[in-house]
């Protein structure tokens, strides 16, 4: 597997960024190209118009010997008509850049037609959940995916994976391969540790479950730690903004912090076991570290786990 990087948390200008990957021996680079990414390293209406600005872009990573493994435009496509808008010219750069895989996530309806507020249902009571559900399947998702694999076939797109992220439709391997036999093998899943953490998953089984399938597209390396202060008397379901660390029943860290070398190296292990020997993409959230030092401390994880000298 090689080690990459989602770049949205360097704070660094692009060029500098760039040479922090190379330093860092960074293989490749996942580009956010906007929605919930502020996209600090891509211009998408830019790059999507001017050819000229496209390819000083793209030259500057690939002289560096750094490659482009997917670009990132997760948002809400199914519930806002402009992240869609968002999705669909991430779409046409890779198509432009000859690009072949786009991490995102599902997106969630609204609970009923004429309703604007994204539901994300967790429970089976009181029975009106059923009915939310599917609408939201039935009713928009599948039809609305059905019309989003086609966007991405005609761009030569190849796997789009969706990550298992809470306050989406798919958000776990039940519910990704359920899109995928709907919609077919375009989707697959970006496999995130660090959410299926909090929802009390194991990311091991999940990887033995999509490997089954051939559903693993993408991994993000991102750790999350539970806070038994709060967690233990109070359960894993938490409203408390992300920034509320030091009262949350649990929190994204830098990797090693939640979870430590032994189980990454037995993740990694088992990942290639599934079939996936693709890219290992850092996404560091750990809000208690300087930018600098969770990256570092992230990669050094990272590069054990992996066996990269």
């Amino acid at each position: 597997m090689k080690l990459a990087i989602k770049t949205c948390t360097l704070d660094m200008p692009y060029d500098k960024m760039l040479d922090f990957c190379v330093q860092q021996r960074i293989a490749a680079l996942e580009i956010g190209t906007g929605n919930w990414s502020a996209a600090p390293h891509c211009d998408l209406d830019l790059l999507v118009r001017d050819q000229t600005a496209r390819e000083a872009w793209y030259d500057a990573m690939r002289r560096r010997g750094l490659s482009l493994c997917a670009l990132n435009c997760s948002g809400n496509p199914l519930a806002y008509e402009r992240e869609m808008d968002v999705t669909k010219k991430t779409f046409e750069l890779a198509r432009l850049l000859g690009v072949r895989k786009i991490v995102m996530m599902s997106g969630l309806p609204a609970g009923c037609e004429g309703d604007k507020t994204p539901v994300w249902i967790t429970t089976s009571w009181p029975p009106e959940t059923q009915d939310i559900l599917n609408y939201q399947w039935n009713e928009v998702a599948i039809p609305s995916w059905k019309g989003i694999v086609k966007m991405a076939q005609d761009c030569g797109i190849k796997q789009i994976a969706l990550e298992n992220h809470g306050m989406q439709l798919v958000y776990n391997p039940e519910t990704c391969l359920r899109l995928r036999q709907a919609v077919g093998p375009m989707v697959g899943m970006n496999l995130d540790p660090s959410h299926l953490f909090w929802m009390g998953g194991d990311p091991i089984e999940a990887a033995r479950v999509l490997g089954e399938h051939g559903a693993i597209y993408h991994i993000h390396g991102k750790d999350s730690r539970a806070e038994r202060r709060f967690w233990q008397p109070n359960g894993m379901l938490d409203t408390k903004p992300i920034d509320a660390f030091a009262y949350r029943a649990w929190n994204y860290v830098a990797v090693g912090a939640g979870h430590g070398q032994a189980w990454w190296k037995e993740f990694f292990s088992v990942v290639r076991m599934s079939g996936y020997d693709g890219e290992v993409s850092l996404e560091m959230e750990d809000l208690t570290l300087s930018m600098m030092d969770g990256h570092l401390s992230s990669l050094r994880v990272l590069r054990e786990a992996l066996n990269i000298d």
